[in-house]
């Protein structure tokens, strides 16, 4: 059975998350208490299911711990992938002041009670931290909810076994993604941005593409990241990784970024059929996948 266990901090997204999985055909169960996960696997499989995704949070309190522990037992007959969802903490606050919603953690312990709305994030992040340390992760901080089910969407294209390597471009100036493993700062190369005529324009856009593959700088950074990428996959792998991030920064995510993201992907998707390793590759674009659909 392909088990989806769908976490993080409250208000980062988690129902549009289980939405998306509903979508894809999983049966789908929100709000589960941890006691009842082994239960539940139990008689789905018994009803011949092959595809659940489950939702839970923090809410149960220190029942969550032996969350990792339940997994781990899962894992010996089924395959169990953890998606956790994040954002910053001004995000979350914003959005539970838009919603006026209560944080599930407000006043949860009497001994230890979170007074405030930070001090309940804070601690739902510190009971979670075994959870997100062996999880894919997403932070939806500057991702709307139609870039977030397309994430999930994508995710679900690829075998939830192996290791999935994800490029992701973004712009310094909204930060770094928190889920990010390995990070390349592509600043220093020429910006497209100061010509008129491609400052509109993104690194999918044929214009741009051209400009930057006339650029030696460009090709040699492209060709740094990939040889280390390349060298270091195969101890990624060793070290027992499901997913590993690899953001590449530019100032604005619009046009380096997205460039070297797409080359350096495509070269490693075109690498992957002649390797043994079980590895899936996604990408993610996160200031252009921000950018609201627009109909016509």
């Amino acid at each position: 059975m392909q088990i989806n266990l769908i976490t993080g901090i409250s208000g980062s997204g988690k129902s549009v998350a289980l939405r998306a999985f509903e979508d894809a055909g999983y049966d789908c169960v929100d709000n589960l208490p941890v006691s009842l996960v082994e239960n539940l696997i139990a008689t789905l499989e018994s009803e011949h299911s092959e595809r659940v995704a489950v939702a839970i949070d923090a809410r149960r309190g220190q029942s969550i711990a032996d969350l990792p522990l339940i997994l781990e037992h899962l894992k010996r007959s089924h395959e169990v992938r953890v998606v956790f969802l994040n954002a910053d903490t001004n995000t979350l606050v914003q959005r539970f002041s838009e919603t006026r919603r209560r944080h599930p953690l407000s006043g949860k312990d009497d001994q230890f009670p979170a007074a405030t709305l930070i001090e309940a994030i804070d601690k739902e992040r510190g009971l979670l931290e075994p959870l997100r340390a062996q999880a894919h992760s997403i932070d939806t901080s500057n991702l709307p909810a139609h870039a977030l089910r397309a994430w999930i969407q994508d995710l679900l294209k690829d075998k939830p076994l192996g290791l999935t390597v994800v490029f992701e471009s973004f712009g310094f100036k909204k930060g770094l993604p928190s889920e990010a493993d390995v990070v390349f700062d592509v600043r220093c190369l020429p910006n497209p941005h100061y010509d008129k005529v491609l400052r509109p324009l993104t690194g999918n856009d044929q214009a741009v593409q051209a400009f930057l593959e006339k650029i030696p700088e460009v090709r040699g950074m492209q060709e740094d990241i990939t040889q280390f990428i390349d060298k270091w996959l195969p101890h990624y792998i060793a070290d027992g990784r499901s997913y590993l991030t690899v953001a590449i920064g530019c100032t604005g995510g619009q046009h380096r970024s997205v460039y070297l993201v797409n080359q350096i992907s495509r070269y490693f998707r075109a690498q992957s059929a002649l390797t043994n390793y079980p590895i899936n590759f996604l990408n993610r674009h996160r200031e252009l996948d921000s950018i609201p659909a627009t109909t016509t």
